[in-house]
């Protein structure tokens, strides 16, 4: 007898081997119809396989549908396969290499003689719905290695072969097949190819086989799929939404910097652009200096024997810019860390003087593909908001509770309030004792705890030399942002020689945390940009309101409004040209302005201002001084 437990608790027995299938069968009709795969196993141990998977032991069991995050990953793995098959089908010379499922969709890499058109794309989708619909069996197959490399040899799917190749000679393969179309996969994939009705091709792009800039250049066909039509529609209605706020259209529309060929990777920042900027980097300014935090500046080009000593040269040079003056060889810097060691070394420390609190924005340089760039998402010169706190062990607690707070406090300033938690923990390799590790990972949990946040543990996921905290921010559209990390260093500290003297005149190493609160501060203005649509709150725009005459007759008196609030410390722009107030109150609502102070002849007796919100808002008339009043309060409470 077989004994399958049900994840209610429940058991069911059959007499003999019996496939997931046939478990969901007997269970019930609905719940067969809806069975895309099987969990066989419980916790770690648990491992998807497929409806034919025939089940031999006692086993939990829980069926996999639609409505599991894991039943949509392997729709969208299968509908990748759905891709290639019809791929193959229109044009047979095309070479399939790999496709994986990536968040929101699937990729899949083509070889083939000439590129792909949008109209390639539209008979492609149409052939996948055709092949859908003929609901045919997707089904295993294991193969000995040699004799899979021979089978997509003969079909001249040398790509694929190359990667069974990569295989060790001794293990099988497993292979799937959906009418004529066969591919190399792991699985586990639906039953049949009718359970594949809601997706759709978003675009082609280039790709390096294996990712090497060296191999031929493929071509990545981009796709989603959904379990239901109106998942899909929501996802294409925010794809379009993320498209009208994507940074860099906005970024010209607004003039606020531009990205040059003459300079890959690296953000040319204009007038308003750079307003912004510095609104960002003084407010984490002011950040640092009411908690605890010594600003410093550390040098951009460093001699490699520094980096030699971190590990970076050996682990990290392919990414680093050098340069070499005198016979000697520079980089410059990636990360500010050992920068940061180098400061603190200077003089004598006390464990009285810990914990000690470095920040600083420091310009870093990573050598990424062009491939990789994104606007100012991805670049290759940035700028982080850096700060490296040394204390002992037993500070660990105290300042990764304080850490979290603040940066919830930041986050919430710039308008975000759901956040994402993830703790990373101790890797197999790794250095320092267990009992230190055991005293960083619950410091961070309990930071975590401590401040109400809920999170998730990423297991094995710390470097070598510590664990972590990943903050996560989501935004307007549902997506998801890294930024913020804290990160516990048993390692660099001791590598560069940090030491201070303890309570009983030994000498010991540190504990160094790395935090960031925005990450990249080009990135992080990125993601600002496209969570406000360009529409900045006023503290941060880089026009917060423009005075308009209606006439030339009021010249005067806008000059002289604008002048008062300059005066203020606000960032008004004054326009004073000759047109319609209408045109310039577009032009400007196109601009994202705040606000529009307008001034006509009644305005200039009265000595007051009608004002305008953005968003088509009339506020009325008002006295000067009620205006600054509101603005001033907007600013201060980051609205």
């Amino acid at each position: 007898m077989i004994s399958i437990q049900l994840p209610d608790g429940s058991k069911r027995e059959y007499p003999g081997p019996v496939t997931v299938a046939e478990v969901a069968a007997s269970i019930g009709t609905g719940l067969a119809k809806a069975a895309l795969a099987g969990r066989v196993g419980q916790g770690e141990a648990a491992r998807l396989v497929d409806t034919s998977y025939r089940i031999e032991a006692d086993t939990p069991l829980a069926i996999v549908t639609e409505k599991d995050a894991d039943g949509l990953d392997i729709i969208r793995h299968s509908t990748a396969h759905l891709l290639a098959y019809a791929v193959k089908e229109l044009f047979p010379e095309a070479q399939v290499t790999i496709g994986p499922t990536i968040e929101d969709g699937f990729y899949y890499d083509f070889s083939y003689k000439r590129p792909f058109t949008p109209e390639d794309l539209e008979a492609i989708e149409k052939k996948m719905g055709e092949l859908a619909k003929k609901d045919e069996k997707v089904e295993r197959k294991v193969m000995p290695r040699d004799e899979a490399v021979a089978y997509f040899k003969s079909l001249g799917e040398h790509y694929k072969a190359e990667i069974i190749e990569s295989i060790p000679a001794d293990q099988d393969v497993s292979l799937y097949s959906e009418g004529a179309f066969t591919d190399l996969c792991r699985g586990p994939h639906v039953p049949s190819t009718g359970k594949l009705k809601h997706f759709k091709l978003m675009k082609v792009a280039g790709a390096y086989w294996r990712g090497d800039h060296r191999n031929e250049q493929l071509q990545r066909v981009y796709g989603t799929a959904w379990t239901s039509k109106e998942d899909l529609q929501l996802y294409l209605t925010r794809l379009e939404e993320a498209e009208k706020r994507d940074h860099r259209k906005l970024g010209r529309e607004l003039d606020l910097f531009h990205i040059d060929d003459h300079a890959p990777g690296v953000v040319f920042w204009h007038p308003k652009g750079w307003t912004v900027w510095q609104a960002v980097e003084q407010y984490m300014r002011q950040v640092y200096r009411d908690n605890g935090y010594q600003e410093v500046k550390g040098p951009q080009i460093i001699d490699k024997t520094l980096w030699e000593k971190t590990g970076h040269w050996d682990k990290y040079r392919e990414n680093m810019f050098t340069t070499e003056s005198e016979k000697r060889d520079y980089a410059l810097k990636p990360m500010n860390c050992p920068g940061h060691i180098l400061i603190y070394n200077q003089g004598i420390k006390s464990y009285r003087d810990l914990p000690i609190r470095l920040g600083e924005f420091g310009q870093c340089h990573r050598n990424e593909p062009t491939g990789g760039l994104h606007g100012i998402m991805r670049v290759r010169g940035f700028t982080q908001d850096d700060g490296h706190i040394f204390c002992t062990e037993d500070q660990i607690l105290q300042e990764c509770v304080d850490f979290t707070a603040l940066l919830q406090k930041v986050y919430a300033d710039f308008g975000f309030t759901d956040i994402i938690y993830k703790v990373a923990t101790r890797p197999e390799k790794r250095i320092g004792s267990d009992e230190i590790w055991d005293k960083a990972e619950n410091a961070l949990m309990e930071s975590l705890r401590a401040t109400n946040s809920e999170f998730t543990i990423a297991a094995g996921d710390g470097a070598f030399y510590g664990p972590k905290i990943e903050y996560t921010l989501k935004d307007a559209l549902g997506r998801h942002w890294q930024c913020g990390t804290i990160q516990v260093d048993f390692s660099m500290p001791e590598r560069l020689g940090a030491e201070y003297v303890t309570e009983s005149s030994d000498r010991k190493h540190p504990v160094m945390l790395h935090r960031a609160i925005l990450g990249s501060l080009e990135r992080f203005i990125g993601i600002l940009i496209e969570q406000h649509a360009g529409a900045l709150p006023v503290w941060l725009s880089p026009v917060q309101a423009v005075v308009l005459n209606i006439t030339d007759a009021q010249a005067d008196y806008a000059a002289e409004v604008a002048k008062t609030l300059q005066k203020q410390g606000l960032r008004v722009q004054l326009d004073l040209r000759n047109e319609k107030i209408t045109y310039k109150i577009r032009e400007h609502a196109l601009q994202k302005v705040p606000y529009f102070i307008v001034v006509g002849d009644k305005e200039k007796v009265d000595g007051t201002v009608a004002v305008r919100a953005r968003g088509n808002q009339n506020l009325g008339v008002m006295s000067l001084d009620d205006f600054s009043l509101k603005i001033a309060q907007d600013i201060a409470s980051k609205a």
